[in-house]
């Protein structure tokens, strides 16, 4: 969740993380340690915004315009535009390649202030860092908002579903736009197969989204964890909720990889 930026947090919070990792890894600084690639430590995101963003050419409305500037492009004109976009992109590498230097010496620094602590204990500093952020605990799914009481248009928003309550963030922001605790949510339920809707009080949220099943089958869970009655989705029955296995849980935006593939994400630890 850290290197994929679900973890709103500062970039001097963001260098001591990685610091703890190196520390997890391999103990105390040294220069024979093997060094992972930097986006293994560190959000690449964070990197890349701060390049300047591309500059987008107005669009051409007149026709002969876009005929003239097709023909142009397909000539010597074209070929000095496909050079200034080689220069360009490789002064982009080369500005990516020196922010990612720097950040890397700052991790290091970081590193060797933590000579002698140990792994157990440089992984629970890492989690004492991550805990920091109210939203710890919960599962993150990425949807677009739809429909809204005010009428606001398509949003991206960051639906977290927690043990006590469903929150949605801005992407990237540390707190929650709304949260609602389980006991106001009346209903919800997949409307089709990619439009999960949330009703909340006299409230209709719909939300597009991939994971759509994934997101209804873990609000299940913490409905029948908590020994709520599980509520009924469209076109089905209300029936008893299932025996919930926490080991099962949807990993939303998360999935577990590599070795940290038996333990739980960070995102679905709960306190």
């Amino acid at each position: 969740m850290v290197l994929r930026g679900y973890v709103p947090t500062s970039e001097e919070t963001l260098q001591t993380l990685a610091a703890l990792r190196l520390q997890s890894l391999n103990s105390d600084f040294s220069t024979h340690a093997p060094f992972p690639r930097l986006e293994e430590l560190f959000p690449p995101h964070v990197l890349h915004a701060r390049l300047p963003p591309p500059r987008r050419r107005p669009p051409t409305k007149c026709r002969g315009a876009r005929l003239r500037a097709g023909l142009l492009a397909g000539g010597l004109w074209g070929q000095a535009l496909a050079k200034q976009r080689a220069e360009r992109d490789q002064r982009l590498r080369g500005r990516l390649r020196e922010e990612g230097a720097s950040t890397m010496a700052a991790i290091v620094e970081k590193w060797k202030l933590l000579q002698g602590m140990g792994r157990p204990e440089a992984m629970a500093a890492y989690v004492a860092l991550v805990r920091e952020w109210p939203g710890f605990g919960s599962t993150l799914f990425d949807v677009d908002l739809c429909a809204s009481p005010v009428g606001a248009g398509p949003q991206r928003l960051w639906l977290g579903i927690g043990a006590k309550a469903v929150s949605l963030y801005k992407p990237g922001e540390p707190e929650p736009l709304d949260s609602f605790c389980y006991g106001r949510i009346s209903s919800f339920g997949a409307s089709d197969s990619s439009t999960f809707r949330l009703s909340v009080e006299d409230r209709d949220l719909l939300f597009e989204t991939s994971q759509v099943d994934e997101i209804a089958q873990l609000l299940n869970t913490y409905l029948a964890s908590a020994g709520a009655r599980r509520l009924p989705r469209p076109q089905e029955p209300a029936t008893s909720p299932p025996a919930s296995d926490p080991t099962t849980l949807p990993q939303g935006l998360c999935p577990m990889a590599g070795p940290w593939q038996h333990r739980p994400p960070v995102g679905s630890f709960h306190s």
